[in-house]
């Protein structure tokens, strides 16, 4: 099943990061895919915000990956901020190890996420950003979901 989340601005893109990380659990990946301008980054900053992030949260474009830690009630001590935008080989992917960096305590976020699906497998979440001709974005979530997660992504849709 797909869950959907219509964003009318950046604001409320960042409003529907911050409600996604009720959904996140330590140990998950979730693969962002979009255009450039999608608002990949303005939902990383949501998430980061709801996990309790105290530092300015960027695109890590081209240092690949930025750790952040996270101060929050839900057992989650670090946000690893991927983006493989610029990756040349899918041997790239693999050589950023993001799989291991996410540990019991970590959950990792990787835009561009649909570059590097078949490194993570199935056990994800993935996220399509699309922008309509008004520039609003309709978000929808999709992946490794049990029925925990499926009330938790009810919620954020609704």
């Amino acid at each position: 099943m797909t869950y959907q989340r219509l964003c009318a601005s950046d604001s409320s893109t960042q409003d529907a990061g911050e409600a996604f990380a009720a959904v996140l659990r330590p140990g998950d990946v979730v693969l962002l895919s979009g255009r450039l301008g999608a608002g990949k980054t303005t939902f990383v900053k949501g998430v980061a915000r709801a996990l309790g992030v105290i530092e300015r949260v960027t695109s890590p474009t081209f240092i690949m990956v930025r750790q952040h830690d996270a101060h929050n009630d839900r057992g989650i001590t670090t946000l690893h901020h991927a983006d493989v935008y610029r990756v040349d080989h899918l041997g790239d992917v693999l050589d950023l190890d993001l799989g291991e960096l996410v540990e019991e305590a970590g959950v990792a976020i990787v835009e561009w996420g649909d570059l590097a699906e078949s490194v993570f497998g199935r056990e994800v979440l993935t996220l399509a950003f699309d922008v309509d001709d008004d520039e609003g974005r309709r978000i929808s979530a999709a992946g490794s979901i049990d029925a925990e997660r499926a009330s938790a992504l009810e919620a954020w849709a609704s």
